[in-house]
């Protein structure tokens, strides 16, 4: 090989490093032809985990890796939100078992088709752009925190000594999760979610709700964090935050909550750990 091509292969291990994914897109932008890439296949430098998606031979195939390298990587606007956002602040205890497995991420683009055909233990799920009509945050390793602030996202390192991935704050996590919410198994998950959430930020919580389009979501939301007597609840400003008409039969038979409308099941308590 080259002095050229050697050092764009040298270039190209160590970007990648032993945990980063590159696309087939990414490698033609930065200069890597096919036949180049099938080069470095073939002298064993680089494997393909998936079709149209290479790594590091002898790396390691992560699931905090594969996020990063959408994130940063191919500067797709995805983000790990609802659920699986709730499980990397410490709160899997609370959720069903085998929910922890499965990693919830929003955005305004859809995930590359190999993203699920990577041999992971946990699997993927794309919920789409989500309840708000907050702007699309463009994701880089430069976005600044104010940006993300302002749609309630945060870097957040899954654990020590690897890259932060853009994540939903709890506040916005617990909202998505609300819209998530149908029937009375998945308001049980909630409900004790919520019993966790005590350090809400108001200001945040008032934002989110401002802009979120979800009518169900924000009811259930703030139904059960009064349900929870959270000292936040009473600090949230509500002006400006359109919670519907009417009432919503969220779970059928179940008992209505006399402030905001909505039914819930009458044996909560009896659900919480």
């Amino acid at each position: 090989m080259d002095a050229q091509n050697s050092g764009k292969l040298n270039r190209l291990l160590t970007e990648l490093g032993d945990t980063r994914l590159v696309s087939s897109r990414w490698l033609r932008v930065h200069g890597y032809s096919n036949s180049l890439v099938a080069r470095y296949v073939g002298g064993g430098w680089l494997v393909s985990p998936a079709r149209g998606v290479y790594m590091r031979k002898g790396g390691r195939l992560q699931w905090e890796g594969v996020v990063r390298s959408l994130q940063v990587g191919e500067g797709l606007p995805l983000y790990v939100g609802g659920r699986f956002a709730l499980v990397l602040q410490g709160h899997e205890h609370y959720l069903r078992l085998g929910d922890a497995g499965t990693i919830t991420l929003y955005g305004s683009e859809r995930p590359p088709g190999w993203l699920g055909k990577l041999s992971l233990e946990q699997r993927f799920e794309f919920l789409g752009k989500g309840p708000f009509d907050l702007p699309t945050v463009p994701v880089s390793a430069d976005v600044s925190e104010k940006a993300l602030t302002e749609s309630g996202l945060a870097w957040h390192s899954a654990s020590p000594g690897v890259d932060a991935l853009v994540c939903s704050t709890p506040e916005r996590a617990m909202l998505e999760l609300c819209d998530d919410v149908s029937g009375a198994a998945l308001v049980y998950e909630a409900d004790a979610l919520m019993q966790a959430m005590t350090t809400l930020r108001p200001q945040r919580v008032g934002l989110l709700l401002r802009h979120c389009r979800s009518i169900k979501a924000k009811r259930l939301f703030l139904a059960l964090a009064e349900r929870h007597r959270h000292a936040w609840l009473s600090h949230v400003p509500l002006d400006g935050v359109d919670l519907g008409r009417g009432k919503r039969a969220l779970v059928p038979g179940g008992r209505l909550h006399p402030t905001y409308q909505i039914t819930l099941p009458g044996d909560l308590d009896e659900h919480l750990a």
